[in-house]
């Protein structure tokens, strides 16, 4: 089920669809940590947007990926603390990102424990 959030943005809840597994890393499970996805559009790709997104999200301490689409948008992907994640989301809608961002849309989840580091793809 998907809402939209105190910012317009499209939202899943923090919990789990009945009878998923979870995957947790050792250490950080709890109400504190989720997984973030958000997809970014406009002028994104060929400006340095991933580069600065997994900069971020390495000084925030998180872990994840920053991939180009084919449709021209970047998807984010960032585990950890949740108030670390909605600074990394804060940082991707605000005026300091590389190109230009016309919009973002969010999903919340809770984190798998699947990512290592922080990558560009």
């Amino acid at each position: 089920m998907v809402r939209h959030g105190p910012e317009g943005l499209d939202e899943a809840p923090d919990e789990a669809p009945q009878g998923a597994a979870q995957q947790v890393p050792e250490g950080t499970a709890g109400a504190g940590t989720a997984r973030l996805t958000a997809w970014v559009r406009g002028r994104v790709q060929g400006v340095g947007f991933r580069w600065s997104a997994r900069a971020a999200a390495l000084r925030l301490g998180l872990v994840g990926s920053a991939t180009n689409l084919a449709d021209g948008r970047v998807e984010i992907v960032a585990e950890g603390p949740r108030a670390a994640c909605e600074e990394l989301l804060a940082w991707l809608q605000g005026p300091g990102t590389p190109g230009s961002v016309s919009g973002v849309t969010a999903r919340w989840g809770p984190p798998t424990g699947a990512p290592r580091g922080f990558v560009e793809r």
